[in-house]
């Protein structure tokens, strides 16, 4: 099977969330294939991170952290901006097509066997196809350690199939809501599935009810709860800088510089992942990474956690590409819900004040678009409302209708590279995109500018 058909038949089992009543959620089905993969899931530690916001860019700055320390490690994370192969990464490069072709097509044999013999109900959803190859591969390749992050929710997550090291819950706000619940109580319930009895959980103080789930199962598993708060740094001014490239500078990206205890030595935190909110997803891998020196993991250091976090790539999150060729400088952030909209308004208002921004915005049908709408386009001077290329997306009228309230001045243009050039000619070379409202947005605007993930 060649990559490309690997590719169209993992499309072909439908989005990942496209859940009927039928296809419930349930681990009993996962380890089944897993069974009949011999258990790949067993050769290899792990770490486990859930959460609504910042459980992707825990993962990436954890798995930056442990392969700075001199591990093999895996990461694994969804969704992709626009390769699938980018969702599984060993010391931070993809899956090569060849292995994810061959990979693909061994879990589906054992998939098709396990149907035909009634093992199975029916053949495994996307998401459990993607999380089998990324084991098969992780212990194919006998990584070190893996940092997996969950899909959605937790308990009933593939990914929870696993036994990890750790567990990390990072912050927990609304969304996917069909499937988790409609408050932030039950949500934290699904998101504390991933703990484990007399396990090792980190986490962050966050909403009331949140707080209130994550300590009372602790509390009922007998876990070992590990806060990361005296990883977050003070608020006051001078305690955290932030730094802008300049014609003035040499610096090629932003990133907040900070220095920190760590493991009872002064380290300098650099951090390229911006907005403030990302201190706590840091915060949150310094943690984790401490308590994995705990558990026989050689190599982590206060050194290696500073030129880990340093060196964290996690593309799409407030990444600013500069300004050339006749572009402004473009901000592009996969903010998917009413969290994501405020870390991101917080973000801009940090580095561009008052100064007037465009924003190209797209989103999920299913998502809180009018929320967003709200949080993000009083700071618009235009929106250019567009769709991305994914049956689930919002239309251009539908987030104008939505976003008619805010009284932002809304312009509706169908495809994504014409509202990126609608963008470029209202801003001019002296002002600024926002490109955001769904991650689909974000990875098809960057691979038509032909901007490298």
């Amino acid at each position: 099977m060649s990559y490309e058909t690997a590719v169209a038949s993992m499309f072909a089992l439908g989005h990942e969330l496209a859940q009927t009543p039928s296809h419930k959620f349930d681990l009993a089905h996962m380890r089944t294939l897993l069974e009949g993969l011999k258990h790949p899931e067993e050769r290899f530690p792990s770490v486990l991170i859930a959460g609504t916001n910042g459980k992707g860019s825990t993962a990436a700055t954890l798995a930056s952290i442990l392969r700075a320390s001199g591990l093999k490690t895996g990461l694994y994370t969804s969704p992709h901006l626009v390769r699938i192969n980018e969702r599984i990464r060993i010391n931070g490069i993809e899956i090569h097509d060849d292995d994810f072709a061959r990979l693909h097509g061994e879990v589906d044999r054992v998939a098709e066997s396990l149907v035909a013999e009634g093992a199975l109900p029916w053949h495994p959803s996307f998401f459990e196809m993607m999380t089998a190859i990324a084991f098969c591969y992780f212990a194919e390749k006998e990584v070190d350690i893996a940092v997996l992050e969950v899909g959605m929710g937790g308990r009933l997550d593939a990914t929870n199939i696993v036994e990890p090291l750790v567990s990390v819950i990072a912050d927990i706000s609304l969304d996917h809501q069909k499937f988790l619940g409609d408050t932030v109580g039950e949500i934290a319930r699904e998101k504390a599935g991933i703990m484990r009895r007399r396990g090792v959980v980190v986490t962050l103080p966050q909403q009331p009810e949140a707080n209130d789930v994550i300590g009372n199962t602790i509390l009922d598993l007998d876990a070992v709860a590990i806060s990361a708060v005296q990883y977050v740094p003070p608020v006051s001014p001078g305690s955290c800088e932030y730094l802008v490239p300049s014609s003035r500078s040499n610096l090629q990206q932003s990133f907040y510089r900070y220095p920190l205890q760590v493991m009872g030595k002064q380290i300098l935190i650099e951090s390229p992942l911006v907005g403030r909110h990302q201190l706590r997803n840091v915060a949150l891998a310094i943690a984790a990474a401490e308590e994995l020196s705990k558990k026989s993991l050689p190599g982590i250091s206060p050194e290696s956690i500073e030129r880990g976090i340093r060196e964290t790539r996690w593309p799409g999150r407030f990444q600013v590409v500069p300004a050339k060729e006749g572009w402004p400088e473009i901000v592009f952030d996969v903010a998917h819900n009413p969290a994501g909209a405020w870390a991101l308004r917080c973000a801009l208002s940090e580095r561009y004040g008052d100064r007037p921004l465009v924003f190209v915005f797209g989103a999920m049908r299913d998502k809180a678009i009018s929320e967003m709408t709200e949080i993000l386009f009083p700071l618009a001077m235009r929106v250019i409302a567009t769709r991305p290329a994914n049956p689930r997306s919002a239309s251009p009228d539908e987030i104008a209708q939505a976003g008619s309230r805010t009284g932002a001045e809304i312009e509706k243009v169908p495809d994504v590279r014409g509202a990126l050039e609608q963008a470029r000619a209202i801003a001019g070379p002296d002002g600024g995109i926002v490109v955001t409202g769904s991650i689909y947005l974000v990875g098809e605007a960057m691979q038509a500018l032909g901007i490298q993930v």
